[in-house]
């Protein structure tokens, strides 16, 4: 019978390699096969057996299932065992269709709802009325948590957090006491993640937690007697890191150089003061607050007073209505109002040929990998620049475009040392809270992330600067000698965050909260009753974590060392939980291993 089987092996290998298809043993492709064997085995202290027919009828292959797992850690927060399951039944395209349909639950009626939820606790316990404040920061955390945990938006928010790594806020200014305008900032990005990224770019430019943070917020028009002058800080920005760059770029994102050798500017300082003049007269377009000095809102109006939620409006008295040369020579005219220019100006910046491989590049070092070639920037930034549909800065075919890609998705790409990108501590984060089960008994999942934030210097709309937590073309000196290879989210790892990255882990893994607010609710852990079966045989416990977080690619060494450690714990040391410290350690070592830590 061996050899029986061996030839029917040899026929069907001679069929794989004639043609890519799938039809071969292992695929289920065993009808009218018996297959013999002496016994079925049946490990120690389980039910579940393995037959001889799972020899070749493909029951229990895990590659479907790490590739689901890896497509998730790029398109999600992280994914469980449902969600696996979704996506091998609806396939990778038509899951990104699905969840670009999938609108987001507003952060802003989040943040209220936490916030009067939070506000009753305080009362509830004793506190006096008068010493509850917000909503601010806090209030926001504990919004983006709660719609984090148990929503089905999961790719829009993922791209949202790519987003709010590009178009920068962040709490590290006076916005910490405005949780309203930091929500309503995140509502645009969630908004407009999956929609046209024109839309996206006049949305954020109209912001007011946009315009206060980067001071075209009542920034006033020329007066040379007064010696003011228009702010230039957005003119800036808008173009060095939300469309264009610095540097004039192919469509495959490699910069273009001049007859001397230099790379050629995309912009000068007169592009920035003529810019500068299209971003005068925004103001207050509401008030949160009237008083009996203040009725209505007014340009000049500090923001204590202002509805930071409502979009700046137009006072066309402080805006500068003449003539404009902007970059490539695009004029604005004279006398056409202040939000047509601004209209105008962003489109002129949104139809230029650096903005597609600009924004894919950085959509890409986000989701897939640090270091993508000029092929795969070229193929997405073809897709910005047309859809197949005639449609330009289509930003929900962009990351279709982006996921499915060749680069992202063939096993050949893996081996590549270009591939992969460190993970940010924060997705590390949510990967574990979104894979794993949760001990929680009141469906609150608020979390301050403070401590996190200390420790590893992440959290949402936290950025130290409109840098972003780190450059998206920072090298580590290892890749110094190596000028074209880039390690982002390494400026941000260092001798303190990787050891205090580690001590979360133990923190999270070990029964310490996992999710923790400063308002009196219960704090979140993990469950691991679902591991406790596995946990019988280290192998299969292994190999579930190795499929969540690893994706079928946990080195054999990282495989041993775990194998070895939780095979230490048994019963007779530890007691009736010895299951429970097995699952624990296991996750703990997988955590903090660079098979998890590096996304390849």
């Amino acid at each position: 019978m061996k050899k029986i089987i061996l030839y029917l092996l040899i026929i069907y290998g001679s069929t794989i390699f004639a043609q890519t298809n799938s039809t071969y043993l292992g695929a289920g492709n065993d009808n009218n096969i018996k297959v013999y064997s002496s016994s079925n085995y049946t490990p120690p202290g389980r039910n579940n057996s393995a037959s001889a027919e799972n020899t070749i009828n493909g029951s229990g292959l895990d590659g479907p299932r790490q590739s689901a797992a890896r497509f998730l850690s790029q398109a999600t927060f992280g994914a469980n065992d449902v969600d696996i399951d979704l996506v091998l039944e609806s396939g990778f395209g038509n899951w990104i269709d699905e969840q670009i349909a999938k609108p987001s639950p507003s952060m802003l009626n989040t943040l209220h709802s936490v916030y009067q939820q939070g506000y009753q606790l305080h009362l509830e316990n004793g506190g006096e009325p008068d010493d509850y404040y917000g909503p601010y920061w806090i209030h926001f955390q504990y919004a983006f948590w709660q719609n984090n945990i148990m929503n089905q938006d999961a790719l829009r928010q993922k791209v949202a957090w790519a987003l709010s790594q590009i178009f920068v806020i962040s709490i590290q200014s006076d916005l910490e006491g405005r949780g309203e305008a930091l929500a309503s900032f995140y509502d645009v990005l969630l908004k407009n993640a999956l929609g046209n990224f024109e839309d996206l770019l006049q949305e954020v430019t109209l912001h007011p937690a946009m315009g206060y943070y980067l001071s075209h917020y009542n920034n006033p028009k020329v007066d040379p007697e007064t010696n003011i002058h228009p702010d230039e800080n957005y003119a800036r920005e808008v173009m060095q890191l939300f469309t264009i760059g610095l540097h004039e770029l192919n469509v495959d994102g490699t910069v273009k150089y001049n007859g001397a050798g230099n790379p050629v500017p995309t912009y000068d300082m007169n592009t920035i003061s003529e810019m500068a003049r299209v971003f005068t007269g925004l103001g207050p377009g509401g008030l949160m607050r009237t008083n009996e000095w203040v009725q209505e809102p007014f340009f000049g109006l500090d923001i204590y007073f202002n509805d930071l939620t409502v979009p700046m409006t137009m006072y066309e008295e402080y805006h500068d209505n003449g003539e404009k040369v902007l970059i490539d020579g695009t004029v604005l005219p004279a006398g056409q109002g202040g939000i047509k220019d601004i209209k105008e100006a962003l489109h002129t910046l949104f139809m230029h040929p650096n903005t597609g491989p600009f924004i894919t590049r950085r959509l890409i070092q986000h989701l897939v990998k640090s270091n993508p070639s000029p092929a795969y920037i070229e193929r997405i930034s073809s897709v910005f620049n047309n859809n197949g549909q005639g449609k330009r800065g289509d930003l929900g075919a962009v990351v279709k475009a982006i996921l499915l890609d060749p680069e992202a998705r063939t096993c050949e790409w893996i081996q590549e040392p270009s591939q992969g990108k460190l993970r940010d501590p924060f997705v590390r984060y949510l990967n574990v809270v979104r894979s794993m089960d949760l001990n929680n008994s009141n469906g609150i999942f608020w979390n301050t992330g403070y401590e996190f934030w200390n420790s590893t210097g992440q959290v949402p709309l936290a950025a130290p600067s409109v840098f972003n937590f780190y450059l998206p073309d920072y090298q580590t000196n290892a890749f110094k000698s190596n000028g074209n290879l880039y390690s982002p989210v390494f400026q941000i790892h260092n001798t303190k965050t990787s050891l205090d990255m580690i001590n979360q882990v133990y923190q999270w893994t070990m029964h310490w909260n996992l999710l923790r607010a400063w308002d009196p609710v219960e704090p979140t852990f993990l469950d691991y009753n679902n591991c406790e079966p596995l946990a019988k045989d280290p192998e299969v416990l292994i190999n579930k974590l190795d499929i969540l977080f690893t994706h079928g690619q946990m080195d054999p060494f990282t495989r041993k060392n775990i194998r070895e450690a939780i095979e230490k714990i048994r019963g007779s040391n530890l007691g009736a939980d010895y299951l429970e410290y097995r699952s624990a350690l296991a996750l703990y070592l997988t955590l903090i291993s660079p098979d998890f830590t590096i996304l390849k």
